[in-house]
């Protein structure tokens, strides 16, 4: 499966992911642990990837890390300002 780039990145959240993982004084392995009770398995440098733009995220990922961020999936696809 081929995964494409968007603006040299392989997802658009990442840095919201970040940005709500650091309000809330949430270690990179303690989002991975919130997310790994919520059903998806992923480790924390996955979270790490992820937040820097080097990992895919899936549709159903996107959908558990608003749930566990307690954000709107909107906000997480929402240019940064």
């Amino acid at each position: 499966m081929k995964i494409y780039d968007y603006g040299g990145k392989k997802n658009i959240c990442g840095e919201r992911i970040r940005e709500a993982r650091v309000i809330q004084r949430m270690s990179q392995s303690e989002l991975a642990a919130k997310m790994q009770v919520a059903g998806i398995t992923i480790e924390r440098d996955s979270i790490s990837r992820v937040e820097i733009g080097t990992r895919f995220v899936a549709d159903y990922e996107l959908k558990i890390f608003a749930k566990v961020l307690n954000v709107d999936v909107v906000w997480l696809l929402a240019d940064k300002e």
